[in-house]
């Protein structure tokens, strides 16, 4: 019983420590040692998302970009992920209707 503990608490820690990972969202890019960052600084991402707000002012039909129907979309990737896993539950269910164990008399 000890050693399934100890072991179980070893990968647990394992599995801990690999699922932790430093945050480098918060980063524009690489910092260095007085601060400055190594793909953009704070006024070119500003400028740049400025820019992106003015370019979706100026043409309001194209949308906010986020392609619901698409495949890659959210609707899109529910609807195949039902497709497929309600594809695979009836399978399921029409095969335990017949065979072995199932229920005489019933269906």
């Amino acid at each position: 019983m000890n050693k399934f503990a100890l072991f179980g608490t070893l990968f647990a820690t394992l599995l801990a420590a690999g699922a932790i990972a430093p945050a480098f969202a918060q980063y524009m890019g690489s910092v260095g040692e007085g601060g400055e960052t190594g793909a953009s600084t704070l006024e070119e991402t500003l400028q740049l998302a400025k820019a992106k707000v003015d370019a979706a002012a100026e043409n309001p039909s194209t949308g906010s970009g986020t392609p619901y129907l698409a495949a890659e979309g959210v609707l899109g990737a529910s609807a195949i992920a039902g497709a497929v896993f309600g594809g695979i539950a009836i399978a399921f269910f029409m095969k335990a209707r017949v065979g072995k164990y199932a229920a005489q008399g019933r269906g």
